[in-house]
């Protein structure tokens, strides 16, 4: 792998160009307007702009980065990558018109990755002429910062395109895991209830905001409490993710509570919006 194409320049997209540029890789990333697309790369430019600032990395390599980075509004574009990872909203219907569009741009020997945190992959698979060649990417927010790449493999996925997969995420310096195509993969299998259940445990007056994320990370030296945790991901992404798990599994821990749900209704989203389980300026 040499060219790498992202579709989606947003916060997990623009995460994921940086961090295919750092390795070495060229990478080419689309947007569907010349406005997201800028918003995307100025993103981009911020953060390494901060890693020079704090001497992480030189001037020298910021510029080379950004050398390795193109961003683009024409799906064509994309037809010279042998990876391309789509990191758009958790849209079903959305992700596999994108899947069927790649397969007509890219080379039959490309690989197609989705870095959804939890949708079928296979659906989205299906929508192309290379169910074998298509995985899941799921990187973790943020991408340049977090360690972990989830890899998801579905019943279709050949031997050889997981293999290439694995060896292009630890080329990114990431470590990587295998997860079978199922409901929330492993990552979020385990963070969900827990997330759920402090939101629940505030809900009912069990316990303070404060009180429950200080018991996690001073308790279980855990980095984040789980109120913190579903401020940064955001409230409406925690939503659609513990009812896309809750419609599959109709387990009762993964359903939203509804103070969750009227919290996403009010547009208190997180950090996104400023005002969350917490406020942010």
């Amino acid at each position: 792998i040499k060219q790498v194409g992202v579709v989606g320049c947003g916060q997990m997209g623009s995460g994921i160009t940086q961090v295919c540029a750092q390795a070495g890789y060229q990478a080419t990333v689309l947007e569907v307007s010349e406005e997201l697309l800028n918003k995307g790369l100025a993103a981009i430019n911020s953060t390494l702009t901060r890693s020079v600032e704090k001497e992480r990395i030189t001037q020298q390599d910021k510029e080379a980065i950004l050398s390795r980075i193109k961003g683009t509004t024409n799906m064509q574009d994309l037809g010279n990558c042998d990876l391309v990872i789509e990191a758009v909203v958790e849209n079903l219907d959305l992700k596999k018109k994108i899947f069927s569009e790649l397969d007509k741009v890219c080379p039959e020997t490309s690989i197609l990755a989705t870095n959804t945190s939890c949708l079928s992959v296979i659906e989205i698979a299906m929508a192309t002429q290379r169910p074998d060649k298509v995985l899941g990417m799921h990187f973790f927010n943020p991408p340049p910062l977090m360690k972990l790449l989830e890899m998801v493999r579905t019943v279709a996925t050949s031997e050889e395109t997981l293999e290439t997969g694995r060896s292009f995420g630890e080329s990114l310096g990431k470590t990587v895991i295998i997860a079978p195509d199922s409901p929330g993969f492993i990552v979020n299998r385990l963070m969900v209830p827990q997330v759920l259940n402090a939101i629940r445990m505030l809900e009912n007056g069990v316990a303070t905001k404060e009180d429950i994320d200080n018991g996690m990370t001073l308790g279980l030296n855990h980095p984040m409490g789980p109120l913190a945790v579903a401020d940064l991901v955001g409230l409406d992404t925690f939503y659609y993710i513990a009812n896309a798990i809750y419609d599959e599994l109709k387990d009762p821990q993964f359903a939203p509570p509804v103070l969750l749900k009227k919290m996403v209704a009010a547009g208190w989203l997180g950090r996104k919006t400023g005002k969350g389980f917490y406020e942010y300026k």
